[in-house]
């Protein structure tokens, strides 16, 4: 191969300007790329450690034997498992319904005007700071290789890591509320009769601002804000039922 030959771009490929250096082929991983199942996640566990602690903690404060703890306490991890299932698999179909519908109109829209939602997307990235006439070019090009896509991401907001999974929303929170509901039932388990309000408040404020700190750390949020904020909530939901079930001397 001679000298010339082997300095030579490949076919189809442009060469970079002089004195530019090359653009590094790696892909960047985003925080926000977790957000999905994070969110599921956090809010399964959360829900998981406060619901099923309450219930235990107000039933118990109801002066209830220690067999009417433990059925309620499991009545509630499955009740609120399935619960959280159906809940996140219907509010996220509902997102997905959503998202196709917009689709199959913006279908509609590009094969019976396609000039006019070039100009619409042109008219986007002049919006966010291109001189007109690149904004149309970049149009152009990004319809030619991908309309509907550049259309879902610019114009309507559609991304991957934004996209309806209702499937996997309802496994991850059902799974993570059960984890999370597991830990105040176990102390419940374990705890004597005596002290098992205390321990099942204090070790459940335990869970929650350990969860709080991982997924912090996990989403790149600050983490005393969000040990203190879910403990708090925590707190709050796990005195209400506590006052009720005292009150009321009843299973609640």
């Amino acid at each position: 191969m001679s000298p010339s030959n082997a300095s030579s771009p490949p076919t189809g490929v442009r060469p970079l300007p002089a004195g530019a250096a090359p653009i590094p082929n790696h892909k960047d991983s985003h925080l926000v790329d977790r957000i999905g199942w994070l969110r599921a996640a956090v809010l399964g566990a959360n829900d998981g450690i406060v619901s099923t602690a309450s219930l235990i903690v107000g039933v118990a404060s109801a002066s209830a034997g220690q067999s009417e703890v433990l059925l309620a306490g499991v009545a509630g991890l499955v009740a609120g498992a399935m619960s959280m299932a159906a809940g996140e698999y219907v509010s996220v179909s509902a997102q997905s319904d959503t998202e196709r519908a917009e689709l199959k109109r913006e279908i509609g829209e590009l094969s019976e005007n396609p000039d006019g939602e070039t100009s619409e997307l042109a008219a986007i990235y002049v919006a966010r700071g291109l001189e007109p006439d690149l904004a149309l070019e970049v149009a152009r090009q990004l319809m030619a290789k991908d309309a509907l896509g550049s259309h879902a991401r610019d114009e309507l907001g559609f991304s991957e890591t934004s996209a309806a999974r209702p499937v996997q929303a309802a496994v991850a929170s059902a799974a993570s509320f059960a984890l999370g509901a597991i830990l105040p039932l176990a102390m419940a388990i374990l705890a004597p009769d005596a002290l098992r309000v205390a321990l099942v408040a204090g070790a459940s404020l335990v869970f929650l601002a350990v969860l709080g700190a991982i997924s912090a750390k996990a989403g790149g949020a600050p983490v005393v804000k969000a040990t203190v904020r879910v403990t708090f909530w925590g707190a709050l939901a796990m005195a209400a039922t506590a006052g009720i079930g005292a009150l009321f001397g009843v299973a609640v």
